[in-house]
């Protein structure tokens, strides 16, 4: 249950305590959270352990810096650290920071790795069960790892043939494709989630963790199974944040680590994960000569320019260039 927020004091009085509670009160997902708090806390460090307050923006301005020139973190990075900050001064201190100056990161931004449809298939042929049928959710419908761990059986519809991504990145709603070679084995995945949903309530148990505070609004809905996991983990757990035992869905490093043992037993020589069937679907769709601006909606990018590094995979070949030597 790797992405089960930990729990804090009743009344956090601890400095990272009450940054953890302010960002739960924004919503923010909770892989935000720990990245915010890890850059917070690098920036603190960095400062010889300094409460916030005390620093400013000249000190911002060289730990961005230090981060550039001598941990030669990239761009993506640096911008991270720099929203992290951004959000403590800002949100959380209520301080305006100005404009800041710091020495940019110039280490050149890589293109995304991406399987051939061919390497693709291998993959999935060497999974199976929950694992392969969420590795072919990534490939076949472009969602993060952590999308596919977290789909509800309410998420799927199978009427409009699309799925609904509900727990995203950001916490923005998106339609997507449902590959029709899916269908029947969702409908087999979604009965065994079913089958020990039914279990469990018979037992006593089968309330499912619901976001935010539709716990409370809809008391009813957290044995409803529309709001049950399309992939239920194999074993009850207890909910940190409530003591209860529930049921959670799979973890996304069990995903992970499948995925990264059937790449190696492959001989797929290429930095890839879970994340390189979404880059795949992406490029894939532009090659079939999908509009941009669809596959933008698709992935549930908020600015164009992150999908148009799509159109940079695809090798010149591929464009009707032909080297002089051929």
């Amino acid at each position: 249950m790797d992405d089960i927020p930990i729990p804090l004091p009743q009344r956090p009085s601890r400095f990272m305590d009450r940054f953890r509670a302010f960002i739960r009160s924004r919503y923010l997902a909770y892989k935000t959270e720990k990245t915010y708090c890890f850059w917070v806390k690098d920036f603190i460090r960095f400062h010889g352990m300094q409460h916030p307050q005390e620093l400013g923006k000249a000190e911002i301005d060289k730990w961005l810096s230090h981060l550039a020139t001598n941990r030669n973190v990239s761009a993506n990075t640096q911008k991270t650290a720099l929203n992290a900050i951004v959000f403590l001064y800002k949100q959380f201190l209520d301080i305006e920071l100005g404009q800041l100056q710091f020495e940019k990161s110039h280490r050149p931004k890589r293109l995304p790795v991406t399987f051939s449809h061919e390497e693709a298939t291998s993959i999935l042929e060497h999974l199976s069960g929950p694992n392969k049928l969420a590795a072919s959710l990534m490939y076949g419908s472009g969602l993060r790892v952590m999308e596919a761990v977290r789909l509800r059986v309410q998420d799927i519809d199978f009427s409009d043939q699309c799925l609904i991504v509900r727990e995203s990145k950001g916490e923005k709603w998106r339609r997507t494709l449902l590959p029709r070679s899916l269908v029947k084995p969702l409908k087999v995945q979604i009965a065994h989630a079913l089958s020990l949903h039914q279990q469990d309530l018979a037992e006593g148990y089968g309330y499912v963790y619901l976001p935010f505070a539709l716990a409370k609004k809809y008391p009813q809905a957290a044995t409803s199974t529309a709001w049950q996991y399309v992939f239920p983990a194999r074993f009850l757990s207890q909910d940190p944040r409530s003591d209860m035992m529930r049921r959670h869905h799979i973890g996304e490093q069990q995903v992970r680590r499948a995925v990264a043992k059937a790449v190696s037993a492959l001989n797929i020589r290429k930095k890839a994960s879970c994340h390189t069937f979404r880059h795949s679907f992406a490029t894939n769709l532009l090659r079939a000569g999908t509009d941009i601006r669809n596959i933008q909606e698709l992935l549930g990018h908020n600015d164009i320019s992150t999908t148009m590094i799509y159109t940079h995979v695809i090798g010149v070949h591929e464009r009707g260039v032909t080297s002089p030597l051929d």
